[in-house]
This record gives C-alpha cells, sequence and structure tokens, in this order.
C-alpha cells in the first residue's frame, strides 16, 4: 500500500503519533510536520499507533529527509489475530495482570512496579494468557460478580478484553523500539502511555505535549457513547448508580494520562487555559510550560501584497469535513448569511474523504437549504491561493487544541469568527499577557452549534469595513508579536539540545 518505510538503529526524537501524521493531514500532523522540516539538525523517528489499517490511506506527507526511521501498529488489527493455544496456568502471572488491571480501575491506585518489567508480559503474563488461561477466566468471573453482576456478563467480558489487550501490543512496541535520545509524544492516551513505558523501563527523557487534552475528550466521548448502552430498568436502579462499564473505560484513561504526566520531564501545552486543566488532571505544576504554536509569519504575509481592495465577501472554513469540525452549523448559518448577503460566498477548505458519510450529509444539506451558489467544497487547497481571496475565516468545531489555521489566517490578515473552544479566545481576544489583551479583538468568539450567533458576526464583520481593518490591524500584530514560527521552534531545539549534548539520562 505504502513504499517502503525508513528503519534505523538509533534516532535523536522519536515521535509517537496516535492516528495523525504522517496519515492524516491538518492538526498535530501539521505541527509534527512543521518542527521535523525546520530542524534538520535532528533526527527523527515516528512510531505510528492507529486502529486498524482499514481506516487509514495512504501516507499523506513527503517524509523529510531528517525522519529516518517510521514504524506503523494497529491496535485493533484482525489479521494479527492468533488461534487460541492451551495456556497452563501461572499464579505469579494472574496477580501480575490482576495488579495492571487494578491501576487501570482504581484512581487512587499506585503505579504497579511490575510495568517495569516488560519480559514478564512478554514471556509469562501474556496476551495469550490473559485471553485464554483457566487463571484469568477465574479472574474475570470474580471481578465481574464483584462488581457489577446486575450488567450482561458478554458486556463486561468484552470490555475487559478491548480494554487491555492493546497493553500487550504496547508492551510489545516498547521493547523492541530503537535506541532514541528523547521521547515525545503530541498526546496522552495510547501513544503518550508507550512513550511514558519506554521511558519507566529506559530511562530515556520524555517530552509531553498535549494539543487538546486528551483525557476530557476521551471522557466526554464516553459519556455521551451509545455503543455503551446497558441501563438497569428505572424501578430497579438506585439514585446513585452509574454506567460501571463506562466508569471503567473513563478510568482506563484517566490512568494513561496520569501515567504520562507522571513520567513526563516536562509537559508542554499551547495555551494558558489547557495548562490549567492539566494541572486539574493530576500534572505537577513544576512540570508545566506554555509553549504557543508558531507559523511562517513572513512567508503568509507575502498574501497581503495580491489583496485587493475592499473585504471580499467570502467566508473560509479551512478543515477537515468530519463531525468534530461542524461543518453542518457552518451551512446552516450561510443560510441566514445568504438571505441577508446573497452575493456572499462560503468555501469550505480541506478533504472530503476521511468520513464520507458525514460529507455526503453536508452535500445534502447544501442542496436541501438551496445553498449550492453560496456554499462551496473546494477540497485540499493551498492556503497561499485560498487567503487572499478570504473576508473572514471561521472554525465552527466542537473541540479544538491550537488551530494553527487561525494563526496562518491572521499572518495573511484574514480576521476569524470562531467557537468557544481550545485557545480560539486567547488567539482572537488575546491572553498570553496584557499587552497581548491591549491588541484587541480579532475577530469574533461565538458559542456552539449556534448558526444565528455566528451569522450575526460573519455580517458584521462583512458589512463594516473600519471593523473588519481594525480585526485585521490586531491579527497581524498579535501573529507578529506572539506567534512567530521561529519563536517556538527556538524553544523546541533548547530543550532538545539540552538533552542531547549533555546525554541525560534517568534511571
Amino acid at each position: 500500500m505504502n513504499k517502503t518505510l525508513p528503519k534505523a538503529d538509533y534516532v535523536d526524537i522519536m515521535i509517537f503519533a496516535e492516528g495523525t501524521y504522517p496519515y492524516i493531514r491538518g492538526g498535530v500532523s501539521s505541527w509534527i510536520h512543521q518542527i521535523i522540516t525546520n530542524l534538520q539538525q535532528f533526527t527523527f523517528g515516528i512510531c505510528f499507533i492507529g486502529s486498524r489499517p482499514s481506516d487509514y490511506g495512504e501516507v499523506r506527507y513527503e517524509l523529510p529527509k531528517n525522519i529516518i526511521h517510521v514504524e506503523v501498529h494497529y491496535m485493533f488489527d484482525d489479521e494479527r489475530k492468533v488461534p487460541p493455544a492451551k495456556v497452563r496456568n501461572s499464579p505469579e502471572a494472574i496477580e501480575k495482570v490482576r495488579a495492571l488491571h487494578d491501576w487501570f480501575k482504581d484512581p487512587s491506585g499506585s503505579f504497579p512496579d511490575a510495568l517495569r518489567n516488560l519480559d514478564f508480559y512478554r514471556k509469562e503474563a501474556t496476551k495469550n494468557f490473559f485471553m485464554h488461561s483457566e487463571n484469568a477466566w477465574e479472574y474475570l468471573n470474580d471481578a465481574y460478580l464483584e462488581h457489577c453482576p446486575d450488567l450482561p456478563f458478554i458486556d463486561y467480558f468484552w470490555a475487559l478484553r478491548n480494554m487491555h489487550s492493546p497493553i500487550w501490543l504496547l508492551a510489545d512496541i516498547a521493547a523492541d523500539l530503537p535506541e532514541c535520545g528523547i521521547l515525545h509524544s503530541p498526546s496522552t492516551g495510547y501513544a503518550g502511555f508507550l512513550a511514558a513505558l519506554v521511558s519507566h523501563n529506559r530511562g530515556t527523557p520524555y517530552y509531553l505535549t498535549e494539543h487538546g487534552i486528551y483525557t476530557r475528550e476521551r471522557k466526554i466521548d464516553l459519556l455521551g457513547a451509545d455503543w455503551i448502552t446497558y441501563r438497569k430498568p428505572g424501578l430497579l436502579k438506585q439514585p446513585d448508580e452509574f454506567n460501571y462499564i463506562k466508569q471503567m473505560w473513563i478510568n482506563f484513561f484517566s490512568r494513561l494520562g496520569e501515567f504520562a504526566y507522571h513520567r513526563a520531564d516536562r509537559i508542554f501545552s499551547l495555551f494558558p487555559g489547557a495548562m490549567r486543566i492539566q494541572e486539574s488532571f493530576g500534572a505537577d505544576p513544576a512540570k508545566l510550560e506554555v509553549i504557543p504554536n508558531g507559523v511562517d509569519v513572513d512567508g503568509l504575509g507575502k498574501t497581503l501584497e495580491r489583496r485587493g481592495e475592499g473585504v471580499p465577501k467570502v467566508i473560509t472554513l479551512i478543515g477537515r469535513v468530519v463531525t468534530i469540525k461542524d461543518i453542518k452549523t457552518f451551512i446552516r448559518a450561510m443560510r441566514i448569511v445568504a438571505d441577508a448577503m446573497p452575493e456572499a460566498e462560503a468555501w469550505i477548505v480541506g478533504p472530503l474523504d476521511e468520513d464520507k458519510d458525514y460529507a455526503d450529509e453536508c452535500f445534502k444539506m447544501v442542496e436541501s437549504l438551496k445553498l449550492k451558489e453560496s456554499v462551496k467544497f473546494l477540497g485540499f487547497r493551498n492556503i497561499m491561493d485560498i487567503l487572499p481571496k478570504t473576508g473572514l475565516q471561521t472554525l465552527t468545531s466542537i473541540s479544538e487544541g491550537m488551530p494553527l489555521v487561525i494563526l496562518e489566517g491572521f499572518a495573511a490578515g484574514v480576521p476569524c469568527v470562531a467557537t468557544d473552544v481550545g485557545s480560539c479566545r486567547d488567539l482572537i481576544e488575546g491572553a498570553l499577557d496584557d499587552e497581548d489583551i491591549a491588541i484587541g479583538p480579532a475577530g469574533a468568539i461565538t458559542s456552539i452549534a449556534n448558526p444565528a450567533q455566528l451569522a450575526a458576526e460573519y455580517l458584521r464583520f462583512l458589512q463594516d469595513e473600519t471593523l473588519w481593518k481594525s480585526a485585521q490591524h490586531a491579527a497581524l500584530t498579535r501573529v507578529n508579536k506572539y506567534y512567530r514560527q521561529e519563536m517556538f521552534l527556538q524553544r523546541y531545539t533548547d530543550y532538545y539540545d539540552k538533552v542531547l549534548d549533555h546525554g541525560r539520562h534517568r534511571v
């Protein structure tokens, strides 16, 4: 499917990418590519962790020459399944499995020492042992009867299996990973757990940069999940009862995050609000630091020369056509805008093939709202060609970290109207210091899933050139002062050099 991927025995920096680079464009992937491309003095490796091969296509990036190692792993790959084999009982092995499960389940538990001994999980307390031994079956039955006997056993059985089975794969990856000078993950979750596991066993320095707060996002997903649907009949349910399996999953991802926080040498966030959330989820405040993203301000600034007179009546959303970007709310807002300003256009710039069902629903919504002349799906385009023709940029997402596209728009002189998620408010209104706030708004913030509010802000800027020029001035001033690419690259360079120059190695 893909061309042969490079392999090496040593890399300066190993980046752990969960479901992102190099198979998915935008967001975290853009950040990874930006760092690697611009820091040619270091060699990099990519350890990609995905769900199943069918969820990803071809490599979407031309890999820079300083990426000298790439390995790809799928946690739920049916092709990796092996037939069950007879497994001997082992009291020691089941105790190790029990310790691991108790740690994932109980937020007050201590980190199990067994995690330092990967060989034991690979040779004794193996995945095959967990899946097929009589010891494991008895343990699973006992745990079910103790904690949730009123739930269907089959639900508990598969939840426990699906929760634990990736851990054995991660242990294999950790044991076989090449030697690395630094481990760096852009999230907690499975990627952060894997990086922490390697650091825990080898003493390799580990940096964590969270683009979104993975633990909180998974908690939101799980609380709203419709694949964990069992409920007791109302008359039998106690007032304080909850779905035990959902809580198992929430605790599981909380523990993954806590282990990453515990093991990381430094924990970076992209904006101050995220740093406060990290602390609330158990991160040591002494390890926390904000390193904002940066963009090529000078390169993007050249597009200003190609901008015409007046404010283009074009509202551009640069992003993937997927549920989390809430493209449908943007389309609904455009129905209101088109009624008041028929000449206005909406350009949706981004891949259309990541969630084809959702994209098809968006296409049908455009047709049903009679917006085919107003709303254009442009697919993947060079933003250098798009931004000079854009009057406003927008993000209608329901979740974000620190969107690079807002900063790219600012550098090209494009104000932004965005929902109040991630760092969008910080970027648009200023938050880094008093001088940042004094610059003024570079657009506007709206609530989530509010097409009327979005439309009102779009029209306010497109109809008032003086207001638009004030927002453009704020955008250009803010991005030049705080978000230049060379500033954030230098800070990571300093941290990489600190380890690689002095050869610090922790036990």
